[in-house]
């Protein structure tokens, strides 16, 4: 198994935590991992984006410029990775947030209305894990009690009273592409 991923929207959306969370979940399960942000100056509202590599073998790369899932909250980021999504992939976006849908027909294509969810959950903030959850549904790369392990190691001790309802969302999000 080797899943290789790209996680694009704005600063502020979780992306960058959700793909640490990811990465630290492949490590908890003792996988390659591998995790490569990328953002601008601004600290809210730019665009970020994070490379996450999880592998059972030694990861050779980390640099890619094609990818197995990517999965995208913004409609500059759908724009820009979409294409580059490899042919018989997976393109998960936040369906919400984008105004012009993937077109590809060569792809598995999820929209996902992660932020309707997670208002429902009442926490805008687990956006990120709705998706998230919805990603390991269709791609089961670490399990859930990984995830939640990972995720303690990315939100800081004082908001660790947050960590129910992100498992909540996690679940919640794989139980809308089930």
């Amino acid at each position: 198994m080797n899943e290789e991923l790209i996680i694009a929207g704005f600063g502020g959306q979780g992306v960058l935590s959700m793909g640490m969370t990811l990465a630290y979940a492949g490590m908890v399960e003792d996988k390659q991992v591998a995790w490569i942000p990328s953002y601008g100056p601004e600290m809210r509202g730019g665009t970020a984006n994070c490379t996450v590599i999880v592998s059972d073998t030694r990861v050779s790369s980390p640099i890619i410029s094609s990818y197995d899932t990517a999965i995208v909250l913004n409609q500059p980021s759908l724009e820009k990775f979409e294409s580059r999504v490899k042919p018989g992939g997976t393109l998960i976006y936040e369906s919400n947030n984008i105004l012009n849908p993937p077109t590809r027909k060569d792809i598995n294509i999820y929209a996902i209305p992660a932020t309707v969810e997670a208002n429902k959950i009442g926490n805008a903030k687990t956006m990120n894990m709705i998706i998230l959850g919805a990603f390991l549904s269709k791609t089961p790369l670490v399990s859930v009690n990984s995830i939640m392990e990972g995720l303690k190691k990315v939100l800081p001790e004082r908001h660790h009273n947050l960590l129910p309802v992100n498992e909540k969302a996690l679940k919640r999000g794989m139980e809308l592409l089930k």
